[in-house]
C-alpha cells in the first residue's frame, strides 16, 4: 500500500513537536489507522479551536464554506495555510488572518 503524501508532512510536524489536530469529512477512519498519535475533532472549528495555524489540506465543501469569523475566534493565531487554494487571498487578508496559498505567497 502506497502512502498518503500527508502522512510525512504530519509525521514532519509531529517529530517538530507540534500538537496536530484533525478533521476529515470522509477519510479519519483510514488517517486514524495510520496517525493514531493525533487528535481527531468533529469538525473543522473544533480542529480550530486554540490553534497556532491551521492548513487546509482538502477541498470538501464543508472547508469551502467556513466562518471565518467564528474560526478567527477559535484560532490562537488568525494564520491558514491553503494547501488547495480554496480561499481568495483578499478574502481572507480582509478576515484578518496571515494567509499562505500555495504557489500566491503570504498575504
Amino acid at each position: 500500500m502506497r502512502e498518503a503524501p500527508l502522512i510525512p508532512f504530519v509525521t514532519g510536524l509531529l517529530d517538530m513537536g507540534a500538537h496536530v489536530r484533525a478533521f476529515d469529512p470522509v477519510g479519519m477512519e483510514a488517517a486514524k489507522r495510520e496517525l493514531p498519535e493525533i487528535t481527531y475533532c468533529t469538525d473543522a472549528y473544533d480542529c480550530a479551536e486554540g490553534a497556532d495555524a491551521v492548513v487546509i489540506v482538502t477541498e470538501w465543501v464543508q472547508f469551502r464554506a467556513l466562518d471565518l469569523s467564528r474560526l478567527k475566534l477559535a484560532m490562537k493565531q488568525p494564520i491558514v495555510v491553503d494547501l488547495r487554494n480554496i480561499y481568495r487571498p483578499e478574502e481572507m487578508a480582509a478576515a484578518g488572518f496571515v494567509y499562505e496559498g500555495v504557489g500566491r505567497g503570504a498575504v
